[in-house]
């Protein structure tokens, strides 16, 4: 991405804040529901854009980032059918921001969503939901709502009454929408739900905030690079490969400058393959997908079919004409193209063994929500694996000191499946806690990985065998170590059973509240989980309020649990002098009624008990990262400054002390 798209990206992520976005509304949407006969009916979105602005039409790519899609809360006596369908002149434009081509209305937009009537009274409620853009920033995703009731008939003049009694419910429904969002600010002694943003600025900027740099995804695509570098389907090709470029040509510095260039390629084509996978479902889709249930799920199926091909179960493999056919070409032609072409055969042909760590790669860092973060982690995987290609054309003699193919690289390969296997558990520990499903509590995801890692390293000293391994591999003194530290690593979380912390675990295993049996006496428990109620037990009990802003997918959230409040000085502070109220803004449970907000400008409608604390944290706060502290009165007043990820426990006892001394004055 160049410079001038990054800065517009960075100036639509700025734009979509509450506390910097200007109020801004481009689009006006009316809608309309319009009986074609006695069984079908169809839902009509027409909107007024703006000059300058456009809406992205359906034919986005699936899980694109702001497509419309029209979503339904409550139907009865109906059914929808079809998928939402755009209609009149869409434009077809190479976009500037996402740096595809799309289709999008500019001045007026036009979708509709067929219906079919299944007879009797019916009743439809839902919105649309889309996005705005121009050509520097994007708004965030905007919901239209509707309501249509009526009464499904059969003749023409039937249809005109129903037509006209659910334009008038629409609006009824609308205004009873608009009175529920009074329920969001309570009605008492004080205003708790009143913006602070200025307050908490006085105090100075919040505590740290840390998270996933580019720095960190380089690195771990780099260490992916290189375990993918001693596996079978790559360490041989490596002393073929350069030895085919030092015999092609008599010319030394040719045969090192076209290494150079083999490497060059292999950069080129997984960096690619990270900005495709970007470019396709887009960085606010990929961040969207850390909580939510399905795509967590295909992730942990995914992380164990390619555990079970590591095992030997099966090959992962792409089509064979497909490299044979590369191959070829490569053979054919000559200079820089067919240099590339080696290298693109060699991506297809070591597929087996990078596909699984590639995918998990990207896994791992589709909920940065950074549009480079695929392409970055991509850059450090080729990088290690190019490095060798090239280090032995400079350095050719290194090649006679290369260990040999054997076992060990399936040793290797056989750790990684272990590994995936583990992490699999982690995707599935999210879908679980987001939905409350309780399949896979703390205890339980413990137990797994104690036998997981248990049995690697009885794998490792050779006790375990698998269908590709050699008969006599001997446990050599690294597979000794590495088996001894996999056993004492399984030993360690053994006391998590019981309630231990287990620090080293923190930010992969459920949180604590989610043990059933626990021994341990410095565990911190929420007081409250709903904000009205614990800031009116605060008031009634004179204590002051800290506001924990947390995740069920927010691995620094675990990291800050474990890490920090399991300090003596630290969970007493928290047990006898704070009312703690922890808020998860990713919990799916739905409210009793659908809650209708403006914000922005923007009518928006809460849904969920996340979305609910979601826009508490954006509105009174003016912040939207987690995890987030914050100390505030019984009145709703802030008391210190924010605090973020930091596990500098000195530090967080003095945040919470700053915070108890501004309570007293």
């Amino acid at each position: 991405m160049t410079q001038k798209h990054f800065i517009s990206w960075l100036v639509m992520a700025l734009l979509c804040l509450p506390v910097f976005a200007q109020i801004q509304e481009p689009v006006k949407f009316k809608t309309e529901l319009k009986t074609l006969s006695a069984n079908e009916a169809e839902i009509i979105f027409s909107g007024a854009v703006e000059n300058g602005w456009h809406i992205y039409s359906t034919d986005l790519p699936e899980g694109g980032p702001i497509s419309a899609t029209f979503n339904v809360d409550k139907i009865e006596g109906a059914e929808v059918a079809g998928k939402l369908m755009p209609r009149g002149n869409e434009i077809e434009k190479m976009d500037p921001i996402f740096e595809m081509k799309v289709r999008y209305f500019e001045k007026q937009a036009t979708f509709v969503q067929k219906i079919k009537l299944t007879g009797g009274d019916y009743k439809i409620v839902g919105y649309l939901e889309y996005g705005a853009c121009n050509d520097e920033n994007c708004l965030p995703p905007t919901s239209v709502d509707f309501a249509f009731t009526g009464k499904a008939a059969g003749n023409a003049s039937a249809a005109a009454e129903t037509a006209t009694t659910e334009t008038v419910t629409t609006e009824v429904a609308t205004d009873s929408m608009q009175t529920a969002a009074a329920t969001v600010t309570p009605t008492g002694t004080a205003d708790y739900w009143a913006p602070v943003i200025k307050e908490l600025g006085s105090y100075g900027e919040n505590i740290n905030n840390e998270s996933h740099t580019w720095i960190y995804i380089f690195f771990t695509g780099m260490l992916g690079g290189l375990l993918a570098l001693f596996t079978p389907c790559v360490w041989p090709i490596i002393p073929m490969t350069v030895s085919f470029f030092l015999k092609r040509t008599k010319d030394k510095k040719k045969g090192i400058r076209d290494a150079w260039t083999y490497g060059a390629s292999i950069v080129v084509i997984y960096v690619g393959l990270g900005l495709i996978i970007t470019g396709i479902w887009g960085a606010n889709a990929l961040n969207s997908l850390s909580t939510n249930a399905i795509f967590n799920i295909f992730f942990c199926l995914m992380l164990v079919v390619f555990a079970a091909s590591f095992f030997g179960a099966f090959e992962i493999t792409l089509p064979s004409r497909w490299s044979n056919a590369i191959d070829s070409k490569a053979e054919q032609t000559t200079g820089l193209l067919s240099i590339f072409l080696m290298a693109f055969t060699l991506s297809l042909v070591s597929f087996s063994c990078t596909g699984p760590i590639i995918g998990f790669l990207l896994v791992e860092v589709s909920s940065t929500g950074s549009y480079l973060a695929p392409a970055i982690g991509m850059l450090g995987f080729a990088i290690a694996l190019a490095l060798p290609f090239t280090l032995f054309a400079l350095f050719p003699s290194w090649l006679k000191s290369m260990p040999k193919s054997g076992g060990w690289m399936n040793v290797i390969k056989v750790t990684l499946g272990f590994l995936e296997l583990a992490f699999a558990l982690k995707f599935l520990s999210v879908a679980d806690l987001a939905y409350g499903w309780r399949i896979l509590d703390r205890e339980t995801f413990l137990a797994l990985w104690i036998v997981i890692f248990g049995l690697l390293g009885m794998y490792l000293l050779g006790k375990i065998k698998f269908p590709h391994d050699d008969d006599d591999n001997k446990v050599s003194v690294t597979r000794f170590f590495l088996a001894m530290f996999s056993l004492a690593f399984a030993v360690y979380m053994i006391p998590g059973l019981w309630g231990a912390p287990l620090k080293a675990v923190s930010a992969f295993a459920p949180p604590m509240q989610t043990q059933d049996f626990n021994l341990y006496k410095n565990e911190v428990h929420a007081k409250f989980n709903d904000f009205d109620a614990g800031m009116e037990y605060a008031r009634q009990n004179g204590k002051p309020v800290m506001i924990d802003f947390t995740g069920y997918g927010c691995v620094n959230c675990r990291k800050m649990e474990l890490s920090v409040w399991t300090d003596p000085k630290v969970s007493q502070l928290l047990n006898d002098d704070y009312v703690l109220i922890t808020l998860y803004v990713d919990e799916k449970t739905k409210l009793p009624e659908p809650i209708r907000i403006t914000e922005n400008g923007q009518e928006r409608t809460l849904r969920t008990i996340g979305d609910k604390w979601s826009y508490l944290q954006r509105t009174k706060f003016g912040a939207n990262a987690q995890p987030f502290y914050v100390l505030i009165d019984n009145e709703g007043k802030p008391l210190n400054k924010s605090y973020s990820y930091d596990e500098d426990i000195q530090k967080y006892i003095d945040f919470l002390e700053t915070g108890l001394k501004n309570y007293k004055k």
